[in-house]
């Protein structure tokens, strides 16, 4: 009898995709949809910069999920709505040139404190919608400790304080729209003066912010920066949701520092007519005193008084 043989499928050509995904246009742009990959395809096109693998179920990223082939230009990998709930250990390694990470839309439950030892140059990090599983700031600190991250998005996980633990020095960029926040504490603001943040730009726009009085200390922070957009008080009941007004010192400073500006350059472009302006004014107001003067001069002269006195004579 003859006994059925086990035909592995085949894999890409060298420099091609592979079999469950496809390339845009050129190699270096591959993407995996809706495969239910249960792990990173092995035959990837050396050249690749841009990976993106969506609806699988990847599961767990165990250690150096990506280097069955070395990418050594891969700069951009999106792992959305992969079912990851587990990133162990130098689960990226092999991917040197790494500086965009998305795993948002993942029910993440735990994150090594190694995960992302292998991707020294990443700078963005996009994990929206993919803390509301379990709370993983503390598990995310240690990941993130040595990495010199530039943007960092949290955008609808529902948290309901800053996370003060996941803003590492130099960090420029930190989205937290769409979650839970009711108002910044005095201590959260201050960790954001930390001489490492002074230049970070926060969004915090689509939150529930509570405008009572405990929200002072954050309306006298957004007063020393430009006027924030997109912020809102949350409908009290019975009521409507109503805009954060503030005004900023600093807008209108600078306002004021153009407009003097703008009228000195006027002196100057005009000092000519200025001067000439100036001198037939003098001239007027010299010609002005000396007909007072002289109206003076013949009001106190005696000879003309005592002819008005005596009409007769």
């Amino acid at each position: 009898a003859l006994l059925p043989l086990a035909v592995p499928p085949a894999a890409a050509p060298p420099g091609g995709c592979p079999s469950a995904c496809y390339c845009v246009a050129t190699p270096e742009q591959v993407q995996c949809r809706y495969e239910r990959l249960e792990e990173p395809p092995k035959e990837l096109p050396v050249t690749v910069h841009n990976l993106s693998i969506a609806g699988s179920n990847l599961s767990i990223l165990h250690p150096a999920a990506f280097a069955a082939r070395p990418l050594p230009d891969l700069r951009l990998l999106r792992l959305r709505h992969d079912n990851i709930q587990s990133i162990e250990d130098m689960a990226l390694q092999g991917l040197p040139a790494l500086r965009t990470l998305d795993l948002s839309h993942n029910p993440l439950l735990g994150v090594a404190a190694g995960a992302f030892a292998g991707v020294p140059l990443l700078r963005t990090l996009q994990l929206n919608q993919a803390l509301l599983a379990a709370p993983l700031e503390d598990q995310l600190a240690l990941a993130l400790r040595n990495l010199s991250l530039r943007r960092l998005e949290l955008a609808g996980n529902g948290l309901r304080a800053l996370p003060a633990a996941l803003l590492p020095a130099g960090l420029e960029e930190l989205d937290l729209r769409n979650n839970s926040l009711q108002r910044l504490t005095a201590a959260e603001l201050r960790s954001l003066e930390a001489p490492g943040l002074r230049g970070l730009r926060l969004t915090l726009g689509a939150n529930p912010l509570s405008c009572d009085c405990a929200l002072r200390p954050f309306l006298a922070w957004l007063l020393l920066r430009l006027r924030p957009e997109g912020l809102a008080c949350a409908a009290n009941e019975g009521g409507e949701p109503g805009r954060l007004e503030t005004a900023s010192y600093v807008f209108f400073g600078i306002v004021l520092a153009l407009i003097g500006i703008v009228f000195l350059m006027v002196l100057y472009l005009n000092r000519r007519g200025i001067k000439r302006w100036l001198h037939n004014l003098r001239e007027a107001c010299r010609d002005q005193m000396e007909g007072y003067h002289y109206r003076y001069e013949q009001d106190a002269d005696p000879r003309r008084t005592s002819a008005i006195g005596t009409p007769g004579l």
